[in-house]
């Protein structure tokens, strides 16, 4: 087998060395196999149709094997079609599949395996597993709810976008945000992103870091894309992106594919929308929702003034009845005792008289002519002071009509109206008559009656 001898050493070529290898592996490795691998690059040539994917099997995050791989154009086409049927997406880097394969050693291009068939199945099956281990890892650190349980801003305006510029999902959600028919106005800040394949965790998460670091700047993040098969979306299910969105400090929305599986990242974030577009609707929702609670609370309010309103006036005209008849009452009582005493004044005049008529006669008859002289005397007195008593009793009337009518004017002159028409207000508040302003507030909402209306105004 050697070509040459080297002091005494026997010395093999190269391809001497290649060859027996390759017929070594030939006779040892003479079926095809079961293998299962991580395919970092698929490394489709499209002037040939052939691929060289590169394969590696980690142990966490670290690799244990690296192996090159050929698909030769006629395999490609057929596996990559089944492929897509099944999975919905077309063979691509990143994704573990389970491939049959024959193991092939040539002199030129070393080891390699020859991938004859692809189970898509098995692919499915394994983004399974890796869903459910990152679901059950981020409940374990007990961070699964962790974004569901912050508070969204009342009006989220300000909004961190994580998808391609170029993209028709970003498209949509800007078109549809932008356009609403209310006119509400939004601000929106791209952080460009890939949104699949092996690199999509690594850029999504560096730019999850960037937001945060001005989470004061936004009020919500936002990731949306287009459609996408399962496997499009597998990078969804990672660990490293969901435990960034399910911790991160401010509300996260998803809107990222019309899949029905819905992934990791769409369950830990704050808000899961099919597509871009119902993000944007729900966003939008927020103003919608708070215009009208403002209607409602307007409506409210006009209605409680204008009963507030009404009360006060029915209350107003009732005191202002109340006033008069209670004026009334009194002018009739006065006027009354007036009377009764007038009465009792003539009866006591009259029984006076008779009693000095009857004295006199006694007199008369006792003292005859002698008499007359006091007589007349005493006539001349008690007819003084019946003069007297009948002007002291005009001169009482005269006293209290002047007194009664002095009320009167005096009812009269505190009456509401004309205490408003000279420029005074009653102020009330909550319905009630302000008497001290230790009962009000700075800030409170006080009602003040005029002559000709009322106004409201605040306390400073």
């Amino acid at each position: 087998m050697a070509d040459t001898s080297y002091n005494g050493k026997t010395v093999y070529t190269l391809t001497q060395v290649a060859q027996s290898i390759q017929s070594m592996i030939a006779r040892t490795y003479n079926g095809r196999y079961y293998i299962k691998a991580e395919m970092v690059r698929l490394n489709h040539q499209p002037r040939n149709g052939h691929c060289y994917p590169e394969l590696v099997d980690k142990e966490g995050d670290v690799i244990k094997t690296e192996m090159r791989a050929v698909i030769w154009s006629s395999d490609f086409i057929r596996i990559n079609d089944k492929f897509q049927k099944i999975t919905a997406e077309r063979l691509k880097d990143g994704i573990t599949i389970l491939c049959l394969a024959a193991i092939t050693f040539t002199p030129r291009y070393g080891l390699a395996l020859q991938i004859q068939d692809v189970e898509p199945a098995y692919t499915l099956g394994e983004m399974a597993k890796n869903k459910r281990e990152t679901i059950a890892r981020l409940k374990q650190e007990n961070a699964f709810d962790a974004n569901k349980k912050l508070k969204m801003p009342l009006l989220p305006q300000r909004i961190a976008v994580i998808s391609v510029e170029t993209s028709k999902g970003y498209n949509d959600f800007m078109v549809t945000l932008n356009g609403n028919k209310h006119g509400y106005r939004f601000h929106t800040e791209l952080f460009p992103s890939l949104l699949q394949g092996d690199r999509a965790v690594a850029t999504m998460t560096n730019q999850l870091i960037q937001i945060a670091k001005r989470k004061d700047d936004f009020d919500c993040v936002v990731i949306i894309r287009g459609g996408g098969g399962d496997v499009g979306l597998n990078c969804y299910d990672q660990y490293e992106l969901a435990q960034h969105v399910a911790t991160f400090p401010i509300p996260v929305l998803s809107g990222i594919g019309h899949s029905t599986n819905e992934t990791v990242t769409e369950m830990v974030s704050y808000g899961n929308k099919i597509t871009p577009t119902e993000v944007a609707y729900y966003l939008i929702s927020f103003f919608e929702d708070f215009e009208n609670k403002i209607a409602n609370i307007q409506t409210f309010i006009s209605e409680k003034t204008q009963s507030i309103l009404k009360d006060e006036k029915n209350s107003l005209s009732q005191l202002e009845a109340q006033i008069e008849l209670s004026a009334q009452r009194t002018f009739a009582r006065e006027n009354h005792q007036l009377l009764e005493l007038q009465s009792s004044m003539h009866l006591s005049a009259h029984k006076i008289l008779e009693s000095n008529e009857r004295a006199l006669s006694d007199c008369r008859a006792v003292l005859g002519d002698g008499a007359r002289t006091m007589i007349s005397r005493e006539n001349i007195q008690i007819s003084s002071l019946f003069t007297k008593l009948q002007l002291s009793v005009k001169q009482n009337i005269t006293n209290t009509r002047n007194e009664l009518r002095y009320m009167d004017e005096k009812l009269q002159i505190l009456h509401p109206s004309n205490i408003l028409k000279r420029g005074f207000s009653i102020t009330y508040h909550n319905g009630k008559p302000i008497t001290d302003c230790n009962q009000i507030a700075e800030g409170q909402e006080v009602e003040t009656i005029v002559l000709n209306g009322r106004f409201k105004s605040v306390v400073k």
